[in-house]
């Protein structure tokens, strides 16, 4: 079986498998795209937890849902607001300044190109990505850390770096699947094929993978 043709039988398997479920926040917000609380949630999730961002998430929106609201907030209550989501510091201070620049280049809307959106201090490729994917609804794949990590150990990919294999991923992953694979693999890799020790016994893709890298599995 060619490398295209066993990865489109992956992701239909995959895509079967995970049919019913909607775990993730971004996931959630798919159903009424709102494109600044997708950015914000995004940003808030930076080295974070799904569970710990959709909390967070939800206090900051509560009191603040509008670039004007978070750009005029006073930097120690939204520090508060968020500290749970870690390097509380750092983000408080990206969420203002991505809301400012939204309001002074923007008109106060986020932007629906890929280059717009990496043009403000603070949104990288990934980010600009899950927006456009997820409030805009281009397929494009935002990798992450499970984009990144699962394809390689399928064999799909030898790539060192998410960037890398956001580039490699685009070239590969047919354009019908590029919509849903970041929602189709953060579950997978969260789930299944997870870091260090993963379900090989229950994964339905088993047959299909070449376990780069798998020293130990359950």
């Amino acid at each position: 079986m060619e490398k295209r043709e066993k990865i489109e039988k992956v992701l239909k398997i995959l895509e079967k498998h995970f049919k019913y479920k909607e775990r993730t926040t971004l996931n959630r917000m798919r159903r009424k795209p709102n494109a600044f609380k997708i950015l914000i949630s995004c940003l808030l999730s930076l080295r974070a937890k799904d569970e710990n961002t959709e909390k967070v998430s939800k206090k900051l929106f509560s009191v603040a849902s509008t670039p004007r609201e978070i750009a005029s907030m006073n930097i120690k209550k939204l520090e508060r607001l968020i500290y749970s989501s870690g390097h509380y510091h750092k983000k408080a201070r990206t969420l203002k300044h991505v809301s400012k620049v939204l309001l002074e280049k923007f008109g106060g809307k986020v932007p629906n190109t890929r280059e717009e959106l990496i043009s403000i201090k603070g949104i990288g490729p990934k980010t600009a990505n899950i927006v456009l994917n997820f409030a805009y609804g281009e397929c494009v794949i935002p990798v992450d850390t499970h984009c990144h990590r699962v394809p390689n150990r399928l064999g799909w990919i030898k790539t060192k770096t998410a960037e890398k294999s956001d580039i490699e991923l685009n070239k590969l992953i047919p354009d019908k699947f590029k919509c849903e694979f970041n929602a189709l693999f953060v579950l997978f890799g969260k789930e299944i094929c997870t870091p260090l020790s993963p379900f090989c016994s229950r994964c339905p893709a088993y047959d299909y993978c070449e376990r780069v890298s798998v020293e130990r599995n359950r």
